[in-house]
């Protein structure tokens, strides 16, 4: 039975490295990554990189390999992909499953304004601080460059990469950090103190890895704007984590026709 994973995601590496050592014989699992990450963490099995072309090429795909499972499991922040994902197995007669974290909540202290984008986020910066630590990755910075971003604003941006030209102007006033998490709660609040941030601006992205900040943010009394996720399609079956992912693709590949 062959697996593709569209991946690029903590939650997809794990699902892959959890196929990897179940008992064999087991599934063939083929990662597809985007390619924005120039030096990405691959997981184990094969690796294909780039683009499908839309639902078609995608579609196309799944038919051309002899998939029999799809695993969506990219960030949720990732665009048209679930759309994509969704038209193409159906398409391809191809059973689907979107494995999507769960996105965080506000606790007790915790100051969030909601966001349905990034300029909205930008526009309601100037009532909230004036040293921003914006944590939304090196897209979409061109947000907070314009008329929404006031000069008097200083951005600290934080991503894996370092933003190019191509991507869009940057702040008038930016530092880049390149780093990648998981982030340790204390690193969050010494980021904090050091560069004297008084409002932070995330997605809503979830997951463990990059939650720390968050809660220093409440720690320290910092605001937090919390950009919205974008829709997904609502009739494709969800695991919130890679275990029952995992578990979703074994009885899959355990109810599979003797001799397949």
């Amino acid at each position: 039975m062959h697996v593709l994973i569209l991946g690029g995601t903590t939650e997809a590496r794990r699902l892959a490295e959890l196929l990897a050592a179940g008992p064999p014989p087991g599934p063939r699992v083929t990662n597809s990554l985007a390619g924005r990450v120039t030096t990405p963490r691959t997981p184990p099995g094969e690796v294909r990189i780039g683009g499908f072309g839309g639902a078609e090429g995608l579609a196309a795909w799944l038919r051309e390999h002899t998939v029999d499972l799809l695993v969506d499991a990219t960030h949720p922040f990732a665009g048209t992909i679930g759309f994509h994902a969704a038209r193409a197995a159906a398409t391809a007669g191809v059973p689907l499953l979107a494995l999507r974290r769960p996105g965080w909540t506000p606790v007790e202290g915790d100051v969030w304004h909601d966001a349905g984008s990034l300029a909205e986020a930008a526009a309601l910066l100037p009532a909230l601080g004036r040293r921003v630590f914006l944590t939304t990755g090196r897209l979409g910075l061109a947000a907070f460059a314009g008329p929404a971003g006031p000069a008097d604003l200083w951005f600290l941006v934080r991503s894996v990469e370092a933003p190019e030209a191509p991507e869009g102007p940057l702040p008038p006033r930016t530092e880049i950090l390149l780093d990648r998490g998981p982030f340790t709660l204390d690193a969050e609040r010494a980021l904090l103190r050091r560069h004297r941030i008084d409002v932070l601006v995330t997605k809503d992205s979830g997951g463990a890895a990059t939650a720390p900040k968050l809660t220093a943010a409440r720690e320290a009394g910092v605001p937090v704007i919390v950009v919205r996720r974008p829709p997904v399609p609502e009739d494709v079956p969800v695991a919130t984590g890679p275990e029952q992912a995992a578990r979703w693709v074994r009885e899959a590949y355990a109810r599979r026709p003797p001799g397949v």
